[in-house]
């Protein structure tokens, strides 16, 4: 299995798939590279990298307070820095959209361009205290087949998503164990997340920093964490940024749906 070692000693691994243009994958706070899973055909014709962050998937688990944004960017310099390539596309996930921003700022000639999915520079508080009420803690179900079934009601913002889906969501996310389902990740990303968030930072900056490379933006239509103000505010700083609202969808859009393939293909394109 690929992996690469941080300065600290921690392994993170890593997927490295297809040629052409370089994206990087970043995927979402508790998840791991299988978040792009759906992607991977809508950006065939494409070099795509997925990691795993430290304390997640088939990554080491490491202190608990090096689980934050800044050294989750360093991570993903490392990589890079590992596999010889002086810049990327950027494909950003939530947590990960979060990361891409960072490196907007701190490593700017690194990044051909940046693809934010469901994420912006404020965050929702609705949605905040949603991840809050989950974080760290395993979901009180015995198989990926009972959550599966669940799913339609725990995310009721997601519409027309066939059980295989679901199915395939639990199970890229969840182990199945004896005693029922468990979390893929360290459960102390609920003490760095909580611990991080006690100051809060201004993050409109950041999103100014990709000023001048080709951007895009996903927004699901029932998003509880990607206000539609913020994505209105976004658009009228960067006019020329792709963008789409995916229907049916919530926090966060597959991917792969019609509208998500269309804007991931023409900006990948740009790069």
């Amino acid at each position: 299995m690929p992996f690469v070692t941080a300065p600290d000693g921690t392994r993170l691994f890593y997927t490295d798939e297809g040629e052409g243009t370089a994206i990087l994958c970043l995927s979402g706070l508790t998840r791991t590279h299988r978040d792009f899973d759906p992607a991977m055909s809508v950006l065939e014709g494409h070099r795509l990298i997925r990691m795993d962050y430290r304390g997640r998937g088939q990554s080491d688990w490491a202190d608990w307070k090096s689980y934050t944004i800044a050294q989750e960017a360093q991570d993903a310099l490392q990589l890079l820095d590992t596999l010889g390539l002086q810049d990327v596309g950027l494909l950003g996930t939530s947590r990960g959209g979060l990361i891409a921003m960072g490196l907007g700022l701190a490593a700017r000639d690194r990044l051909r361009g940046v693809c934010l999915n469901d994420i912006g520079p404020d965050l929702d508080p609705v949605g905040l205290t949603a991840i809050k009420d989950y974080l760290g803690r395993n979901p009180d179900f015995a198989t990926h087949g009972e959550m599966a079934a669940a799913m339609p009601g725990l995310h009721p913002g997601f519409t027309d998503v066939p059980e295989a889906r679901w199915l395939g969501e639990v199970a890229n996310h969840f182990d199945e164990t004896e005693r029922g389902l468990q979390i893929n990740y360290d459960p102390k990303l609920r003490d760095a997340v909580l611990e991080g968030g006690a100051t809060p930072v201004d993050l409109w900056p950041f999103f100014d920093a990709l000023a001048g490379m080709p951007l895009a933006l996903l927004r699901g239509a029932n998003s509880d964490l990607l206000a539609p103000a913020t994505a209105a505010e976004m658009r009228r700083r960067r006019p020329d940024m792709l963008f789409a609202e995916v229907p049916g969808r919530g926090h966060v859009p597959f991917l792969d749906e019609p509208d998500s393939a269309f804007i991931l293909q023409t900006w990948a394109a740009m790069l």
